[in-house]
């Protein structure tokens, strides 16, 4: 193992590279899409070149094709910790395959049943199952937050688990405020009353090492675009859960709950990204020399923990520079002795200056981050912020720089300073 080395990691994405008025582009907009490895845009363009074949043909492209598909169930398989590759669906996007798997759990459900969702979590764990309700006469309960520091309150997920409760959809990290969920509580919470957990993985995959198993996860599931990969979903299913779900597929289709033609080009590209991630952790984790192959979960486990190690030192950075600029406030936890309760996704508001505002002084200095509400308008309204245009979302990946940092801070002390000076004017 060598120390990490982020320069070394940055040459491995191109888009890095993009300067905007002679200066490097610097990205904290991870949290909305990460970029790709130049290995990744490899494999779709090799895929298009050597194996572009529907599914399940007699001939050359096809069965590569094939092959891919089943080495990426492996990889995803061993990212998220599942028992089998069988227990891994991939579909266009994890809102779409919650959609998908919401009508086959709905099945199975009788009117006044109960689902619960939390106001911490994004829309895509929380519309499909009010629409299910709406949909087959169900009850939805919420579990309320901690608005001091983003947190769940798990009195009140108590206070709504009951005989009548199915399921508990929940965030592993909040997309927003950058909170992690106690999700092996919850799911042991909500077993012990009969109900199915089912776990939004999206924002916190990029960020440290998944356990299903151990999460005691029902379902979970994630976007590769999120975690280096390209535009694409995956399900994890608890083999059981699934095999006893009833599937709204067309009659010939091979597999129970992938609909359709699939996306082999994004599959190609998923298993390249699981594939970089591998390799990040030979090079800077702690993973045996002779792992090989069957060592894949290994080197997985190794890289999570490398990129965790050197995000988290970022985001104490970030944290000590945000809470000393004038005019700035941390929404969620901004205490750095709290890091490991939180990803390095930090939601901020400027006196004075709208959150679209600053996304735009930034953009303009070749700094790019998100505001608004990013699906979890629950949130953003619990905080009081939605009428106000929400936060300014900064997100750091492995890929981040302690240089870019500084700059983020520096450009930040500007925006805020400009406000103070125009409204001392007055």
């Amino acid at each position: 193992m060598t120390d990490y080395d982020v320069e070394a990691l940055r040459a491995e994405f191109p888009a890095l590279a993009l300067e905007q008025h002679g200066r490097p582009a610097a990205y904290f907009d991870g949290p909305g899409g990460t970029q790709v490895s130049q290995r990744v845009i490899d494999a779709v363009t090799r895929y298009y070149l050597t194996s572009n074949a529907n599914d399940g043909g007699a001939f050359l492209t096809s069965e590569r094709s094939d092959a891919v598909v089943a080495e990426a169930r492996g990889a995803v398989a061993d990212l998220l910790g599942a028992a089998s590759p069988d227990e891994i669906k991939f579909g266009y996007n994890m809102t779409t395959l919650t959609f998908h798997i919401s009508r086959s759990i709905g099945a199975t459900l009788a009117p006044r049943d109960e689902i619960v969702v939390t106001t911490l979590d994004h829309e895509a764990n929380v519309s499909p199952w009010r629409r299910l309700a709406d949909d087959r006469g169900l009850v939805v309960r919420t579990v309320d937050i901690h608005p001091d520091d983003a947190t769940l309150d798990l009195d009140s997920l108590d206070a709504v688990l009951g005989p009548r409760t199915k399921l508990v959809a929940v965030g592993l990290a909040s997309n927003s405020v950058g909170t992690i969920n106690p999700v092996r509580e919850i799911a042991a919470r909500a077993r012990a009353v009969g109900a199915l957990t089912y776990v939004d993985a999206v924002h916190y995959v990029p960020h440290g090492p998944v356990d299903v198993r151990a999460l005691g996860a029902d379902f979970l599931v994630t976007s590769a675009y999120k975690w280096f990969g390209p535009h694409l979903g995956a399900l994890y299913g608890r083999a059981e859960v699934l095999d006893a779900l009833p599937a709204y597929k067309v009659r010939p289709a091979h597999d129970r709950f992938q609909t359709g033609t699939q996306n082999f080009e994004g599959i190609a590209g998923t298993l390249a990204a699981v594939d970089y991630l591998r390799s990040v952790g030979r090079r800077y984790g702690e993973v045996a020399a002779d792992a090989g192959e069957g060592g894949r979960r290994a080197e997985i486990l190794a890289a999570m923990h490398a990129i965790q190690g050197h995000e988290l030192t970022l985001a104490a950075r970030l944290l000590r520079g945000l809470t000393a600029i004038r005019g700035v406030r941390v929404h969620g936890m901004a205490e750095p002795s709290r890091l490991a309760e939180r990803t390095p996704t930090v939601a901020v508001t400027i006196d004075g200056v709208s959150p679209r505002e600053a996304a735009q002084a930034l953009g303009r200095q070749g700094i790019f981050a998100w505001d608004g509400d990013f699906y979890a308008r629950a949130l953003i309204e619990r905080l009081g912020l939605y009428e106000t245009g929400g936060v300014l979302r900064l997100g750091i990946v492995h890929y981040n720089t302690a240089a870019e940092v500084d700059r983020l801070l520096e450009a930040l002390e500007g925006i805020a300073a400009d406000r103070g000076a125009r409204v001392a004017a007055g």
